[in-house]
């Protein structure tokens, strides 16, 4: 199939790189012309892991290909992508105006019946939108369909080509058979195409997200209480996650979700059910104790120090918001860098893939560490803020001799508490007992 893909950020390039992957011809659209420019000459603009190979094999092959003109994109296409950010407006609510403005744009170019397909993650009506722009000025047929992504930072590659489901929105039967053909490679071993109205299809992937973000809440607030009374938070994860109607994933305690999905997702719904006269009650608990549990390892610090951390020095270890992406939006690890600042603190950072974009917001007001072991050199203490695979196993010995102090806050919970005696750390994490 010829498909165009508007939108070249996270999701829009990964679904064009991975429809060309199974021998669709993709030309990718963005208005940045050097942002073009430079995937034409082969450069990933964003670092996924395995993206990379996908990507520079379908430019060699021929089947990827990008363009700042959105009419020699969409052409040829059958299916039109639109994967454009809906950021959050001051009031919380998903801003569509880059989707209705590209949708008021298609309504004036295409010549024959395409597939605009909503893969942003985008309010319930939006499909309805999105469909009166374009008839406005359209002198075809079209269908409009609602397609949602359920990727994964750090796994969208497998995700796309080894999805759980494809949701996919369409009242039109022409519509569902373009969408069913384009998506059977993709789940050749059984897994399903579920097929539904375009505001069922809308609603799908908020209230996943949702329902996530609220698992992973819950967990940090029995964390939280766990501290209070004694409990270790590991025993009860396995307890309850051994239970097949909870299960085991997204209920490890930590410093709060952040990323570029569930924030943004779970804000734009409490705002779409008041827009509807309904309060998400739940939803709104969840994103308050969020807030506070990104720098829930602050007070720690503070009370170690007795509430004078003025000059003393910290190392980071994690920047992105989570391990094997470089997405820093709404990263816990902002918010500590910023209350730690505010106290007269200084910090020497290191994450994998994340500094360039730390850099770009913070500047020289934190340092940044070539290695891990280099961010620990005159550090009165150890943070870790985001769990990367290098973390999990460090020299210990090394550690200790590198840091001025054996005094590990970690908000991630990656080393166990026995070992932490054994080695005679300071060792605070989340819903665990301290280490002394």
């Amino acid at each position: 199939m010829n498909i165009a893909v508007v939108g070249t950020g996270y999701v829009g390039l990964v679904t064009g790189t991975c429809l060309a992957e199974t021998g669709n011809n993709v030309i990718c659209v963005d208005i940045n012309e050097e942002k073009v420019k430079k995937m034409r000459e082969g450069v990933v603009p964003i670092y996924e892991p395995h993206l990379d190979v996908l990507f520079h094999r379908n430019i060699k092959a021929g089947r990827l290909s990008f363009t700042a003109k959105l009419g020699e994109a969409i052409d040829d296409a059958q299916i039109i992508f639109l994967a454009l950010p809906t950021p959050p407006g001051e009031d919380g609510s998903a801003d569509l105006s880059y989707i209705l403005g590209v949708a008021n744009d298609l309504g004036k170019i295409i010549k024959s019946y395409k597939v605009i397909v909503d893969k942003s993650t985008v309010p319930v009506g939006t499909a309805e939108k999105v469909r009166d722009a374009i008839a406005k000025n359209a002198k075809c047929d079209f269908d409009v369909a609602s397609n949602p992504e359920f990727l994964r930072e750090g796994f969208a590659v497998d995700d796309f080509l080894k999805p759980d489901r494809v949701v996919i929105g369409t009242s039109s039967e022409k519509a569902r058979k373009v969408m069913e053909e384009l998506y059977k490679p993709y789940v050749r071993q059984g897994n399903p195409i579920i097929f539904m109205d375009e505001k069922s299809a809308e609603l799908t992937k908020y209230a996943a997200n949702a329902f996530l973000a609220t698992k992973i809440t819950f967990m940090n607030e029995i964390a939280n209480f766990c501290e209070k009374v004694g409990a270790d938070v590991d025993m009860i994860r396995m307890g309850i996650g051994s239970d097949d109607r909870i299960g085991k994933r997204f209920l490890f305690p930590g410093i709060g979700y952040g990323g570029s999905c569930f924030p943004k997702d779970v804000q734009a719904l409490a705002k779409s059910g008041k827009e509807s006269g309904y309060n998400f009650r739940i939803l709104e608990s969840v994103m308050n104790v969020n807030e506070k549990q990104k720098t829930i390892l602050v007070p720690k610090i503070k009370a170690y120090y007795k509430n004078n951390i003025k000059d003393k020095s910290f190392a980071l270890w994690g920047l992105a918001f989570k391990p094997d992406t470089d997405d820093i939006r709404e990263a816990s690890s902002l918010y500590i860098i910023d209350a730690l600042l505010k106290e007269g603190a200084k910090i020497n950072a290191y994450d994998p893939e994340a500094m360039d974009n730390v850099k770009n917001i913070v500047g020289n007001k934190i340092n940044y560490a070539g290695d891990p072991y280099e961010a620990l050199k005159n550090a009165d203490a150890l943070i870790i803020a985001t769990e990367w695979s290098q973390f999990r196993a460090p020299d210990f010995e090394k550690l200790s001799s590198t840091l001025k102090s054996k005094v590990i806050f970690d908000g991630r919970n990656l080393y166990g508490i026995d070992q932490m005696k054994e080695l005679g750390f300071y060792y605070n994490s989340i819903g665990r007992k301290t280490v002394k």
